[in-house]
């Protein structure tokens, strides 16, 4: 079939003016429109039909749509971004009706193809050379830009949709992806064509890729035809023609153009081309039997193409790009230094590593930010984007961060059924638009497989799914039937290699086209610190697993030892261990590792260990130390009598008449004044009581001078302050200053849910020349205490720490100086800027003002407790896949544990609620609301917005620390979630407060029968009742009191996950960080008038278990971490809200993007 020619040089024929482009419609319009020739479907449309006619009786088979530029993006240069759907309808339905007539007329059928050009900007390559990971233009801005226009071109007539010139792959798969979004959304499939630029005789793109890798990068789009058009003469053109014949199924296209202005040299030129491009586009005809092609090969790309066929060796995944695998790599990254951490991912290439495996899965990282800037510098380095990328994470949003800045066809690391076959189809379906291939875990609703029988079940059901539901091709998809680790000396881990290699054949032998891998080093994680045993044992399973079938895996490049090169007796131990031969694999290897030295490198434990956290060290479980702290008191209490006795006869015999401390230390433990939050404080006391310190207790809310004055009156070896609201750092801070003042020497202990090491180290520390140690938890309190009491390491190790914390504090700041902020303007303009006049309007809440629940009852809490925070209280944690609740029961090393202090729970509750022993109050309110600016008004009811004044004012503060250049999310402030007043459209927020009373008294109750277990398990059971009640609350809101989503039906499950519409952001957390909006709260809704809940001076709630928030019910509504902002923010929200700015620095210190000293 014969495509037209170009539109372009038809028009410039026409000799037309910047008058005959303006027509009457754009008249006044501001800009020049001259070369707008896209526009002329509006002004001159008669010249464009006549074009079409032109071609069409010439012998035309297709015409394009005069859409090349009709994008809004590339629009926006002449100021007509918002006619892009007009210009592509009026366009299509120009050529429709061309088709049409010349149809008629000459009986032969001729056919309209959408033309989608490739914008103005480009995804994969950045516009400043100083930032390579600077982008001006996002994935999701060019797939809105691509939806509009195709959908004006199919509303106009279009037959066939052509994706041309395209010299960024990236920009071509969104505009596929928004194609696909529309299908899905109900539009008629079309056919489908392909057409990329080679932009030089290199045979690449402009971004970079090759012919062939480009073939394999759209494929997933099923196009009709695919080819190359433009840039090149047909003789220069030819060769590359050929590589796209060979490397397709569909019919090949192609549309030459040089400008060649010679008439005859570009008929030879063309009629030679046609002889030969003939031939070459056998290749890729559709006649010949795919099989003898592609059906066996797995194909990915990045800049260059990679085949995975059935002679291909085994697929080295590099592993060490990974912040949970490399230390280094996580360092450069939480540093901020990521062009060093490109340096790691070139060496992974350089070992051999066929594909590059990216994860920033750490909780301190803002993952899909940081994911997405990554791979924008590799698509910077040709050296390591030649290689096809696997985007790893189980973090979906992490996932699409990655996908959405590769040209090239990556893999996804992973998918699994384990949350329900719903969840699953849904992301597959994503991650198949985005024509990535999909690795998927032997995971499901039940658990991880560790059975060969369970592994082949679930990744036989996944294959169908995906290859009858989802329409994936069985060569795109691979299982991971996890690599699980061995030499625990737990019975059941033994079989762990063996499963694997067998259930791998199983899948081989019976899911045809796809592929096994995993992740190598999971295998010998038992043998940490022991790299020549890993690496041995990574050998030799290796060695079994691929003869069997495993195509891939995740390994560390170039560490891989030959089979044939192990050491002999090395060899033996780890096939017995791997075979399961030997029950004393696993020590004999312990003992091979003491006792022998491999090629320059120590087979001995390193001090690696100590990078694990105390709990993997000494394996206890906390909760047994507490469950026995009342046994040990009772027996501690019967031996005092005697201990008493012995000592006063040492004494006698002595001649001595100084007292012998029976204690390994005095540690004084407070909560700072204004907090009232003490569990963890509690849990602490009890741990180190049980390992022989004296504890004094002073509870919670104390001051500085109490805490220093019981330190000198009980003589403390140590003192440890808690904290869990913001405002308690400064509290810390201050306690640091007055120590140092006082000349005290006495080691300060700084642990509770705020602190953390970094802010220890940067804001404490440094006020106090004696030892300042943050501890994170109850079992890391008493080895950090035992170091600072023994006389034989505490200097070394008080060295250690400074050293650690000057490390901890140059890094910080060196963070500071790199951060790049917009200017608070710049921010705001960049917010979350809804349409509200076609939204519909915000719904009514039942009644305005206040409403309290009184002695509610608990009975209905229970269903909406969330676990897993109970269980962190007593720091049992499942490892993966065994987290959170119930999953926990089925932990190895804390299930049985979780379990037992369930039960325990259990009974409590019962008994609280059978024998009234705990009280939940609450209240909520409802105003009419509209947002000023950042900040958000409440209005009296009845009250108009425009004639009255507000009631109350909540003040807000907006995101400002840059995001990725790849990212099109907004800078959030929560004003933005409610109406602005100029809108006109009404609004409401609304505001709760929640609590469980009596928990404080019945603590106290169980501390004086020495009962340390429940005193600290009636607490942990207030704090989940008073989040139950918020999240019961919030429901009965969302579905009646307010009822914005009366259709609502969600399981607990859903609730914790936040699957709802609208949010409930508290005063102090992340989405405004200030503490002090609780004073304005408490003033509108006389909270604690009428509910007894009420604010200590630095803010913090009482009683302890109690929650408070805001009301927001916009369905855009989401949780956000304000993050670090700049002094120019912080001195105008001080302004607004009348306090100094050394005031507001006190109140957002965790959040200033500055020093202030």
């Amino acid at each position: 079939m014969v495509l037209d020619g170009g539109m372009g040089t038809m028009i410039q024929q026409r000799n037309l003016e910047e008058k005959d482009f303006r027509g009457q419609e754009f008249k006044e319009h501001p800009k020049s429109l001259k070369g707008n020739n896209d526009l002329l479907s509006i002004t001159q449309p008669e010249v464009i039909y006549s074009i079409h006619k032109d071609y069409l009786l010439a012998g035309a088979d297709i015409i394009e749509t005069n859409t090349f530029s009709s994008t809004s993006i590339a629009q926006a240069d002449y100021g007509l971004e918002d006619w892009a759907y007009r210009l592509n309808k009026a366009s299509a339905e120009i050529a429709r009706k061309a088709a049409d007539d010349v149809t008629a007329q000459s009986g032969s059928r001729r056919y309209v193809a959408g033309s989608v050009g490739p914008t103005n900007k480009t995804l994969s390559v950045s516009p400043s050379v100083e930032r390579p990971d600077f982008r001006n233009i996002t994935f999701d801005e060019l797939v809105e830009a691509y939806y509009e226009q195709v959908q004006g071109l199919l509303d106009g007539g279009a037959d066939v949709l052509l994706v041309e010139t395209i010299f960024d792959t990236a920009n071509a798969k969104a505009a596929l992806f928004a194609i696909d979004k529309l299908y899905e959304e109900g539009y008629e499939r079309r056919p489908l064509f392909i057409s990329g630029t080679i932009v030089d005789k290199s045979g690449r793109t402009l971004s970079g890729q090759t012919g062939e890798a480009f073939i394999v990068s759209v494929s997933h789009a099923k196009p009709l035809c695919i080819g190359l058009n433009c840039a090149l003469g047909a003789m220069e053109m030819r060769p590359f023609i050929e590589t796209v014949g060979k490397s397709t199924t569909a019919y090949v296209i192609c549309y030459p153009n040089a400008g060649n202005s010679d008439l005859h040299l570009h008929l030879a030129d063309t009629l030679y081309f046609s002889l030969a491009i003939s031939e070459a586009m056998k290749h890729g005809h559709p006649r010949v039997p795919p099989s003898q092609i592609f059906e066996d090969y797995m194909l990915l790309s990045g800049l260059e193409p990679f085949r995975i066929g059935p002679y291909t060796n085994f697929v080295n995944i590099g592993e060490r790009c990974n912040v949970a695998g490399s230390r280094k790599f996580a360092k450069l990254i939480m540093s901020g230094n990521y062009e060093e951490a490109l340096s790691i991912a070139k060496a992974q290439v350089e070992m051999g590593a066929q594909v590059l495996d990216i994860n920033m899965d750490e909780g301190m990282l803002d993952g899909p930010t940081a994911m997405a800037r990554f791979c924008n510098l590799i698509a910077s380095e040709p050296d390591i984007a030649k290689v096809p990328l696997c985007i790893d994470s189980s973090n979906f949003a992490v996932i699409e961060a990655g996908l959405k800045c590769c040209q090239g066809k990556c893999i996804v690391n992973s998918l699994s059924l384990k949350e329900g076959e719903e969840e699953f189809l849904l992301r597959a379906k994503i991650v198949r638009r985005y024509g990535a291939a999909l690795v998927v875990m032997a995971f499901d609703e039940e658990g991880q497989a560790t059975e060969i029988d369970r592994k082949v079940e679930i990744c036989t059901r996944a294959f169908k799914l995906l290859v009858d539901k989802v329409g994936f091709n069985s060569n795109d998809i691979i299982f991971d039937p996890n690599i699980l680790t061995i030499g625990t000396g737990i019975e059941e881990h033994s079989m762990y290699a063996i499963n694997f290699i067998k259930a791998t054949r199983l899948i081989k032998e019976t899911l045809p086209g796809a592929r096994v891998s995993g992740g190598l080093s999971n295998l010998s994680f038992s043998f940490r610190g022991m790299e020549a045993i890993r690496e041995a044992m990574h050998g030799v399973f290796l060695y079994h697993a691929i003869k069997d079938g495993m195509d891939m895996g995740i390994v560390n490049a170039g560490n891989l030892p030959v089979y044939d090169d192990i050491d002999k007796s090395l060899l033996q131990m780890c096939e017995n261990l791997i075979w399961n031969r030997d029950p004393e694999a696993t020590e004999k290897l312990l003992l091979y590792a003491q006792n022998n030295a491999k090629g320059g490198k120590k087979v001995i434990q390193t001090d690696e260990w100590r990078e694990g956290s105390v709990e993997e060290r000494l394996e206890y479980a906390l909760i047994k130390v507490i469950k026995s702290a009342r046994v040990m008191k009772k027996a501690v209490g019967y031996l005092i009598p005697f201990m008493e006795k012995e000592r006063e006869e040492m004494l006698a015999i002595s001649g001595s008449t100084e007292d012998i401390d029976p204690y390994q230390g005095t540690i004084v433990l407070a909560t700072v004044k204004g907090d009232v939050h003490d569990i963890g404080k509690n849990i602490v006391g009890v741990v180190l009581g049980c390992n022989n310190f004296r504890v004094i207790d002073l509870g919670v809310m104390i001051p500085c001078d109490k805490i220093l004055k019981a330190a000198v009156d009980h003589k403390a070896d140590i003192i440890g302050l808690s904290g869990l609201i913001t405002p308690s750092l400064d509290e810390m801070i201050y306690v640091a200053k007055e120590m140092e003042r006082l000349g005290m020497r006495t080691p300060l202990l700084i642990g509770g849910a705020t602190t953390s090491k970094t802010h220890t180290a940067v804001k404490i520390a440094p006020r106090y020349s004696a030892p300042v140690v943050h501890v994170l938890d109850a079992s890391r309190s008493v080895v950090v205490s035992s170091q600072l009491l023994d006389g034989n390491v505490n200097e070394e190790f008080f060295e250690e720490i400074t050293e650690e914390y000057e490390e901890i504090r140059q890094d910080h700041y060196d963070s500071l100086k790199d951060r790049r902020y917009l200017s608070l303007p710049q921010a705001r303009e960049k917010g979350l800027h809804i349409d509200w006049l076609s939204h519909p309007k915000p719904a009514c809440p039942q009644f305005i003002g206040t409403h309290v629940f009184e002695s509610y009852d608990l009975r209905k809490l229970v269903d909406y407790i969330d676990w897993k925070p109970f269980f962190d209280v007593w720091q049992l944690r499942g490892k993966y896949p065994n987290r959170g609740y119930p999953k926990i029961f089925k932990d190895k090393t804390v299930g049985e544990e979780a379990k037992r202090v369930f039960d325990d729970a259990q009974k409590l509750l019962n008994e609280l609620i059978d024998t009234k022993g705990l009280q939940a109050q609450g209240l909520v309110g409802f105003w009419p609301a509209q947002s000023v600016g950042d900040d958000i008004h409440l209005y009296a009811d009845g009250g108009s917005p425009r004639d009255s004044q507000p009631i109350a004012k909540f003040y807000g503060l907006r995101q400002q620390a840059e995001k990725d250049s790849a990212s099109s999310d907004p800078y959030l402030c929560l004003s933005d979630f409610v109406a602005p007043k100029d809108s006109g459209v009404p609004d409401y927020v609304g505001l709760f407060a929640v609590a469980c009373f009596g928990a404080e008294e019945l603590s106290r109750q169980f501390e004086s029968q020495g009962d340390d277990y429940n005193s600290i398990m009636v607490k942990a059971l207030a704090d989940r009742l008073a989040e139950a009640f918020a999240e019961e609350l919030h429901a009965r809101v969302r579905k009646d009191l307010w009822g914005y989503s009366t259709e609502e039906y969600l399981p607990a499950a859903d609730l914790h996950r936040i699957r709802y519409s609208g949010i409930r952001p508290a005063a102090g957390y992340p989405s405004q960080p200030d503490h002090t909006e609780k004073v304005t709260m408490w003033k509108l809704a006389e909270i604690q008038e009428k509910t007894g809940i009420g604010l200590t001076e630095s803010l913090a709630m009482t009683p302890a278990a109690a929650v408070s928030g805001l009301y927001f019910s916009n369905p855009k509504a989401s949780y956000f971490a304000v993050g670090k902002i700049t002094k120019e923010q912080v001195e105008d929200y001080a302004h607004r809200k009348g306090m100094t700015v050394a005031e507001a620095e006190r109140w957002l210190a965790p959040n200033l993007g500055y020093d202030t000293e």
